[in-house]
């Protein structure tokens, strides 16, 4: 009889995803240096072996975590470097939206980890996945978009780019007492009216231009 590896599953299961469920929740809400194996493990309800099992360790764990949550907008950002086009520009903030209205504090925990010091494991880890999945494309990607006609040739890529990600990214790291005074609850509902508001916005723009006077 073959022995089985130690801590591999016995059967087919879910842990895996249980695992990467319970690590995103965890770490959203609490210090990086808090979060345990065993905190882990007890919150996915799995044994814990199957940390090492999967990912390695704790670092395997985080970095998967950060992958799989941002996967869905890495694709879409693989179809806009195929495609340069607004639609695909625009699928983007909305498959953003899609993502993060299931994970709501996801976006809060990268500026968490980016403002950490450097040398801070986790800090290394999330610019290895930026660095893998969307520097390569966010560099390139405004350039061609002025190239193609998309963009207004008299404004600067780099600039559209911070604009187009702050109204993007903004909502989910405000801090909800500000959306509260504003009257905003980050629900569905108002993700999908901001984005058909961004649309417009980027489209048309906010200004009426002056009139011209004779």
């Amino acid at each position: 009889m073959n022995k089985r590896k130690a801590g591999r599953p016995s059967s087919k299961t879910d842990a895996r995803d249980k695992l990467i469920t319970a690590a995103r929740e965890l770490f959203t809400v609490m210090a990086y240096d808090k979060v345990s194996i065993r905190l882990i493990a007890s919150k996915a309800q799995v044994d814990s072996s199957l940390i090492r099992y999967y990912f390695g360790n704790k670092e395997g764990l985080f970095e998967t975590m950060l992958r799989e949550t941002l996967e869905p907008i890495n694709q879409r950002m693989g179809k806009l470097q195929k495609e340069i086009s607004q639609g695909n520009l625009v699928s983007i903030m909305r498959t953003y939206y899609q993502e993060m209205s299931k994970n709501p504090q996801f976006p809060r925990l990268i500026l968490q980890v980016m403002n950490t010091p450097e040398s801070m494991v986790q800090r290394r880890l999330l610019e290895k996945v930026i660095d893998d999945i969307a520097k390569p494309i966010q560099t390139i990607m405004f350039d061609k978009l002025l190239e193609n006609g998309v963009i207004r040739r008299d404004l600067e890529p780099n600039l559209c780019r911070v604009s187009f990600i702050s109204l993007m990214v903004f909502p989910f790291v405000a801090p909800p007492s500000m959306l509260a005074i504003h009257g905003v609850q980050l629900n569905d509902q108002f993700l999908e009216q901001l984005l058909e508001h961004n649309i417009k916005l980027l489209t048309e723009g906010m200004f009426h231009l002056p009139k011209q006077q004779a």
